[in-house]
């Protein structure tokens, strides 16, 4: 059987043929030329949400941002695939900017905030264990039951901070070490208005 033969993956491929045709119309030796390699100057680490694409939301073409998704834009130490995408990029392809990117009314952060008004309990499903640390961070913001109003804002803007300082491994230092210049920032997706919002929380080597 062929994918096509689902109506919704049949749209896809079409579109899909439908804009290379018309990226090879307007830059003539695009995908020629990123067929050679890939430099991308930004990595993102962004939430695996459907209506966060980041390449879309950022206005970039392929080969300028290396990107990593997950469940609420998460870093765990222990993830040998975000480990391996932050050396990888950092390493090998001279990435200079990390962005940590959340994104308001995030599932994720949702879920974690609502967990953090029970009592404590085994997390024994893989989700439920990839947000352990988000709620976490929600119940260490102590909002109470019920949670007020902006409680979801907060516990979205306090997980990028927290991301992005986990973000600050060994790899990371290593480059700082080794002369890399690289910075890590945070932002958060505001879907409301389709804009990308600055925590102003950056670092780099001489933070």
């Amino acid at each position: 059987m062929a994918a096509s033969s689902f109506p919704v993956l049949s749209r896809i491929l079409s579109a899909n043929a439908q804009w290379a045709r018309d990226v090879s119309q307007v830059e003539p030796g695009f995908f020629e030329k990123s067929a050679q390699g890939q430099a991308p100057k930004v990595l993102w680490i962004g939430c695996a949400d459907s209506r966060v694409p980041e390449s879309v939301v950022a206005a970039a073409k392929p080969g300028e941002i290396f990107v990593h998704r997950n469940i609420a834009n998460q870093v765990h130490l222990n993830d040998d695939s975000v480990l391996s995408v932050l050396t990888y990029a950092i390493m090998h392809l001279g990435v200079e900017h990390v962005v940590v990117a959340g994104h308001t009314n995030c599932g994720g952060a949702a879920a974690a905030l609502s967990e953090s008004t029970k009592a404590p309990s085994e997390a024994t499903s893989p989700l439920a264990r990839f947000l352990a640390p988000i709620v976490d961070v929600a119940r260490k913001l102590n909002f109470g039951s019920p949670p007020p109003p902006d409680a979801l804002d907060a516990v979205i803007a306090e997980n990028v901070r927290q991301q992005l300082m986990r973000a600050r491994s060994d790899i990371l230092k290593q480059a700082w070490s080794e002369g890399k210049n690289v910075h890590v920032h945070g932002w958060v997706y505001e879907l409301e208005h389709g804009t990308l919002k600055d925590l102003d929380i950056s670092v780099g080597p001489r933070h």
